[in-house]
């Protein structure tokens, strides 16, 4: 069988380890700036939508957004038509970071795409989105407390 994971595993650790670097500056670390970049797309988010298009733990996604409003980066407003629901907005000050984190996102799009033809990087994002697809039965199966068969 041919090992993807490996190598998408080296990416990821490469490029968060990048950016905890170089937002050192910003106190960003430990990819709270990927969650800044959602909630400054997606204003109002909630957590559990946060969670799913992450696939990441719901704790550490709550853990994060505390420090991301503990830094005045978000806030977080009860949702009036579910008490339970609280939405998260980015602060003027979040929003003011938003495209300096845009600009390392297409920079390192771009190192990561060089020497590819436009057809190559459709293919590859093709074939990537579809391991996301296939890895996110997965993630909602282990999630909702079941055990994967394997």
């Amino acid at each position: 069988m041919i090992q993807i994971l490996r190598p998408l595993g080296i990416i990821a650790r490469s490029l968060d380890s990048i950016a905890n670097i170089e937002f050192q500056d910003i106190e960003l670390n430990r990819g709270q700036y990927i969650y800044l970049v959602r909630i400054c797309e997606d204003p109002g988010i909630h957590l559990g939508r946060l969670t799913n298009l992450l696939k990441v733990d719901k704790t550490t996604v709550a853990r994060s957004v505390q420090k991301l409003e503990k830094k005045g980066l978000i806030t977080r407003e009860v949702d009036i038509n579910n008490k339970r629901i609280k939405k998260i907005y980015p602060t003027e000050k979040g929003k003011a970071l938003y495209p300096l984190l845009i600009r390392e996102e297409h920079y390192s799009n771009s190192v990561a795409m060089k020497n590819m033809t436009p057809e190559q990087q459709t293919e590859l994002l093709h074939l990537l989105n579809l391991v996301v697809e296939n890895i996110s039965d997965d993630w909602d199966l282990v999630k909702s407390g079941k055990k994967r068969d394997y």
